[in-house]
């Protein structure tokens, strides 16, 4: 099941606000980065072929590794379809709010739906984008789930018709 790791259940993936935040001009050396750009072409390689690339033991990759997970820098995940996992709807919903954004973005990203959730400075005060089943589903989550939260004013939905791009691999500076 996606998010379950095999033998701890359910998988808690932090929040950025829950993970102190590194300065990466002052913590990432050349050597960090080359190991994050080389993660983000393939997540699974392995630290040995790191090392290799890197020109230190595989011990050192692994604990530069963690460490950069562990601050935030980075994740390590798989990255799925989710028309192949029977998900037919991907929409991008813009939230105006009238309030305490970070309330409504907080009851937002709770929503299991929604896998990107960022308060925005534009016509929107919230951007998130959610997967559904189907049409039925998406207007259940919309009516049900987004516009019933107190403060939402307005919600607009752009559904996804099809993916021009999608990467991870944006280096690092």
């Amino acid at each position: 099941m996606p998010g379950q790791t095999a033998d701890k259940g359910p998988k808690k993936v932090p929040k950025r606000s829950d993970v102190e935040i590194i300065s990466t001009s002052s913590v990432l050396d050349s050597v960090d980065r080359r190991i994050v750009e080389l993660l983000q072409r393939d997540g699974r390689r392995p630290y040995g072929a790191i090392a290799n690339d890197v020109g230190l033991s595989e011990a050192a990759v692994r604990r530069r590794v963690q460490r950069l997970r562990d601050s935030g820098v980075m994740q390590i995940v798989a990255i799925t379809d989710p028309l192949q996992l029977g998900y037919g709807r991907e929409a991008l919903i813009g939230v105006r709010v009238q309030g305490d954004v970070r309330t409504v973005a907080d009851k937002i990203a709770s929503i299991e739906e929604a896998n990107y959730v960022v308060m925005t400075a534009g016509s929107f005060d919230i951007i998130a984008e959610v997967i559904a089943v189907d049409d039925n589903a998406l207007v259940h989550l919309l009516n049900d789930s987004i516009r019933s939260i107190p403060g939402v004013t307005e919600v607009e939905t752009f559904l996804y018709l099809k993916l021009a791009k999608q990467t991870y691999a944006w280096g690092t500076k």
